[in-house]
């Protein structure tokens, strides 16, 4: 920058040197001058030699009007080369600014770089103990199901008995909605106590468990492009749209659902669909579960609740992917 405001320096305390304009208008004056006096000399006078005042007058104008427009125009062309030398000056001038300022902004990209990777790493490692505990979780439970020995009928004379079976997740309360919030947001940290007891009770109900493990699967997924949730700002909808969305109803009444702005994670998101079968496939399956929860969800949930519901990672999952496939249209 300092060097394009010296270089502008030097030029302007410099003389400067004629144009070709001037050297025109310098010649052609010469030349208009050296015709008007050869003119008037040679030109035959009245018999007493004098000259009256009016034609004094018109011989002076005649004589020097063309020499004043000559140099208006002379004194024009200079003017113009005069702007033409300060806007590239100033041009210069811009262009090591700019120069200057990327420089700094690339410095201070390559720093925030950094935090940003750090941060991610972070997270990533974050992830890796909540994905393991889950999966401890979740083998746990499957070792652990209950199956009920069916009961043996007793002789009667009337009609025989039924032998029932019964298994032990239909013996289990019903999961409260407070208790289904909090374990599609999964646990913030290891720490996390209540965060893990949400979760056990969610992977002991059977649509609740089918739930998370579709959105296990969708956020594993898409933390191995670099989108987490936790970096989502969505737009957020009233509950209404969300019960109307519940309803069955799709369009622009509903679209605001899908407030992911994120160009970047749409983006990559959208890839991920067109060219990863795996990933596709694990989207549209968990898309079917949030709608098919969501449709139980809404009638017996508050206001509260279901924007309670609409801050979980897994509903922020919901958005980004259902506003890529155009579940929301």
């Amino acid at each position: 920058m300092g060097t394009g405001l010296g270089k502008a320096k030097e030029t302007k305390d410099e003389p400067r040197s004629l144009s070709s304009a001037e050297l025109i208008g310098y010649s052609v004056t010469f030349i208009w001058l050296v015709g008007a006096g050869a003119f008037f000399y040679f030109a035959p006078s009245n018999g007493d030699g004098s000259m009256d005042s009016l034609r004094f007058v018109m011989t002076l104008v005649a004589l020097f009007l063309p020499v004043a427009v000559i140099w208006v125009a002379a004194s024009a062309a200079r003017t113009a080369r005069i702007y033409r030398e300060e806007t590239e000056r100033l041009r210069s001038s811009i262009d090591d600014m700019r120069q200057a300022l990327f420089g700094e902004r690339e410095a201070k990209s390559k720093a925030i770089t950094g935090q940003v990777e750090e941060k991610l790493a972070a997270i990533a490692q974050s992830a890796q103990k909540t994905e393991t505990v889950l999966a401890t979780f979740s083998s746990a439970r499957q070792q652990g199901r209950v199956q009920l020995p069916l009961a043996k009928p007793e002789p009667s004379d009337d009609q025989p008995s039924l032998a029932l079976g019964t298994t032990a997740e239909e013996l289990q309360p019903p999961l409260s909605n407070a208790m289904l919030i909090r374990a599609i947001n999964f646990p913030e940290s290891d720490q996390d106590a209540d965060g893990f007891a949400a979760l056990r009770a969610a992977l002991k109900d059977r649509q609740a468990r089918q739930l998370v493990q579709a959105s296990q699967d969708v956020l594993t997924l898409l933390s191995q492009d670099g989108i987490y949730m936790d970096d989502m700002r969505p737009d957020r909808a009233r509950p209404e749209i969300w019960r109307r969305f519940a309803k069955g109803e799709r369009g622009r009444a509903t679209a605001v659902l899908g407030g992911i702005r994120d160009r970047s994670c749409l983006a990559l998101t959208s890839a991920r669909m067109r060219e990863d079968a795996i990933f596709r496939d694990a989207a549209h399956h968990f898309l079917r579960r949030f709608d098919q929860m969501l449709v139980a969800f809404e009638p017996q949930a508050t206001d509260e609740e279901i924007a309670a519901l609409s801050e979980t990672r897994t509903a922020r999952a919901f958005m980004l992917v259902g506003r890529v496939t155009g579940a929301f249209d």
